[in-house]
């Protein structure tokens, strides 16, 4: 079963910069998807919604179609999805029950 969680997506509109370059967002940010199959990507499926990144319009473009190394926009993903997870349970919206 694939974790689904609207909430987690929408928070990115909250996020005050992309985890990726470290721009102020500018509106573009959002949660961006990891593209492994490890992270729960299948055919024309999604990986889970906690495979998540908050990123702007420019570092999803250079992640998903970029023309650097597949492994270099892998670690680009990594250290974003990394900083999205403790911005998010730094401000309460992830935690432990």
């Amino acid at each position: 079963m694939t974790y689904r969680s609207r909430k987690l997506l929408d928070a990115a509109k909250h996020s005050p910069r992309c985890f990726c370059c470290g721009m102020a967002n500018d509106g573009t940010v959002v949660a961006a998807h990891a593209n492994g199959s490890e992270y729960g990507k299948g055919m024309g499926q999604k990986a889970h919604d906690w495979a998540i990144a908050f990123v702007c319009f420019t570092c999803h473009t250079q992640i998903d179609q970029g023309m650097l190394p597949r492994e270099q926009r892998k670690d680009m993903w990594l250290h974003a999805h990394i900083r999205t997870m403790a911005y998010l349970f730094d401000n309460g919206v992830l935690g432990v029950l």
